[in-house]
């Protein structure tokens, strides 16, 4: 598809300064002294059609600005060339561009990507997700699903296992929610597999001693794959600007270019706008829906995980109380984007994704949107397939900004801040389209942590129903109308007694308010209980439960 000239030309200059060498490819232009092989710009469009266009043709990151009308993009030579031949504006992002092209040095096991030592490489994310199933082996398990492209094909690299994660307490049996977490299907994406790999390592390091650990253990599971697409990134893992898997069958493309894009590989909504039929494109889709290994593996995973709760039509809504949250970690732009992927209309859920959207955007800062009205058009994308088939509110994080993102941000920003954002997405798991629009309980203590049997306690907290986050718009308040608190069992396991709370400042009357209540030990058993507190607001609505530990002796 040809593309369409969009504004007034503005053109860097096409060089760096120290030069950096340059990968010559038999597909490109040969790059000179000066010249980078792989160049990140800021291109200009002229309306969402014209983006959507580029989408298809060209490697487009999520930093788009719809006001100014530019989106950044990974450009070969060629294409800077012919973008700025049509008139587009075009500027050169220097410093991301000499990152992209920055040799890297000798590989070495167990020591983190070259130049990039927080961010693990496949086989060490891989040994850390083994050695939490030998390290606590009631917790985790560490299973195969599927095969990788590489190693499905003989002759070539011995390729990967497609592994998953299982964080639960087995003692504790019974169908539980589950909130699915994957990271790493676009190669180049760091910060991704590492931001899920330490998500799992600090819940199953934390169990026993953290109360909300415990509790979302105990009574739910996780389910993470690292590495989606783990031929894909032992590429990138060199310094090169890696996106696909490597399926090289499909055509004559250079290292970084052969392969299938993943998102844009599964089976819903395969094959429509903002996915490329070029085999060397970075949008390329495949030959048919879900043809890669690893797309069946996924897909097949997920399916096996969440149960069917949507119908058939577009226009099918889950149920209010429907189940499960799906996570699929990206990079770069700073967004938390939910479905549809394609189109202008909303998704029959949209409301309630935008909810829970807005509340990931509390503690991570980034705009909360529908994917293809923040960015472009984006057919055969995971999350689309998880909503769009069994009704999972289904999420992409866009997190960072750059692939290659530094390790200061990383562990200073991206880190923390998502950390929690993904602590609250699995507390959404069991009613994630209901959960979100009631108030949160924060701040919880005790008046004595340990206590001998018999003795009173008081448990305060803060009930807050203003915890959403502004970056996309605003989510209503409602004044809290309630709060209770339950003993070793929230209060949707059958059987489990709950205590009311009442407001410190005598009436519920605001949309903040601290509560209080008192925990009669009497009849509790020597040692350790879990108390969690939920609220509510005038609208009926139950927010998530925040747990705390009291000791009785």
């Amino acid at each position: 598809m040809p593309l369409h000239a969009a504004g007034v030309l503005a053109v860097a200059a096409l060089t760096l300064s120290p030069a950096v060498p340059p990968t010559v490819s038999p597909q490109e232009a040969a790059p000179s002294a000066s010249r980078p092989a792989v160049i990140l710009a800021r291109v200009s469009f002229k309306d969402r059609a014209d983006l959507n266009r580029l989408a298809e043709t060209l490697d487009l990151s999520a930093a788009v600005d719809h006001g100014k009308k530019t989106v950044e993009a990974v450009l070969s030579p060629v294409e800077f060339d012919a973008l700025v031949k049509e008139g587009r504006r075009v500027e050169l992002l220097e410093e991301p561009t000499r990152l992209l092209n920055a040799p890297r040095d000798g590989m070495h096991i167990l020591a983190g990507i070259p130049g990039y030592s927080c961010y693990r490489t496949v086989d060490e994310t891989y040994a850390a997700m083994a050695s939490l199933a030998t390290t606590y082996p009631n917790l985790a398990s560490w299973n195969d699903i599927g095969d990788s492209w590489d190693k499905l094909t003989a002759g070539g690299k011995p390729g990967d296992d497609m592994r998953v994660l299982v964080l639960t307490n087995k003692s504790r049996p019974g169908t539980k929610p589950r909130f699915f977490l994957m990271g790493g299907i676009h190669a180049r994406e760091y910060t991704t597999a590492e931001m899920a790999t330490r998500f799992a390592e600090q819940l199953a390091s934390r169990y026993g001693t953290d109360p909300d650990s415990t509790w979302l253990l105990d009574h739910y599971e996780l389910h993470v794959v690292v590495q989606s697409n783990p031929d894909g990134r032992r590429i990138a893992e060199t310094g090169l600007s890696k996106r696909k898997n490597t399926n090289s069958s499909l055509g004559s493309c250079t290292t970084t270019t052969y392969g299938v894009d993943l998102n844009r590989n599964s089976s819903f909504d395969w094959g429509g706008p903002g996915a490329s039929t070029s085999a060397c494109s970075e949008t390329y889709r495949g030959r048919a829906a879900g043809s890669e290994p690893e797309t069946q593996a996924l897909e097949s995973y997920i399916r096996s995980i969440f149960p069917d709760q949507r119908g058939t039509s577009l226009t099918d809504p889950a149920p209010a109380d429907a189940t499960g949250v799906m996570v699929s970690l990206h990079s770069y732009g700073g967004y938390v984007l939910y479905p549809w992927g394609i189109g202008t209309a909303s998704s029959p859920n949209g409301t309630q994704l935008r909810t829970l959207g807005r509340k990931f955007n509390y503690f991570n800062g980034y705009e909360a949107c529908q994917s293809s009205l923040c960015l472009y058009d984006a057919a055969g994308a995971t999350d689309d397939f998880a909503y769009g088939t069994l009704g999972v509110a289904a999420y992409t994080f866009e997190m960072g900004g750059s692939f290659f993102e530094s390790c200061t941000t990383f562990e200073n920003t991206i880190y923390p801040k998502n950390l929690s954002a993904l602590y609250y997405a699995f507390k959404a798991a069991r009613r994630p389209y209901q959960t979100p629009s009631g108030p949160d309980s924060v701040s919880l203590t005790l008046s004595a942590s340990t206590v001998t049997a018999g003795t009173s306690v008081t448990l305060t907290a803060q009930a807050n129903d203003t915890r959403y986050g502004t970056n996309g718009g605003t989510e209503a308040s409602q004044a809290i109308a309630a709060a209770r608190f339950s003993i070793d069992n929230p209060s949707w396991v059958s059987g489990t007694p709950v205590y009311a709370m009442s407001p410190v400042d005598g009436s519920f009357s605001s949309s903040i308010e601290s509560v209080r209540g008192t925990v009669f030990t009497s009849g509790l058993t020597p040692g350790r209980h879990t108390l969690f507190v939920e609220s509510q607001d005038r609208n009926g609505n139950w927010g998530a439960p925040t747990a705390i530990f009291l000791n009785v002796q």
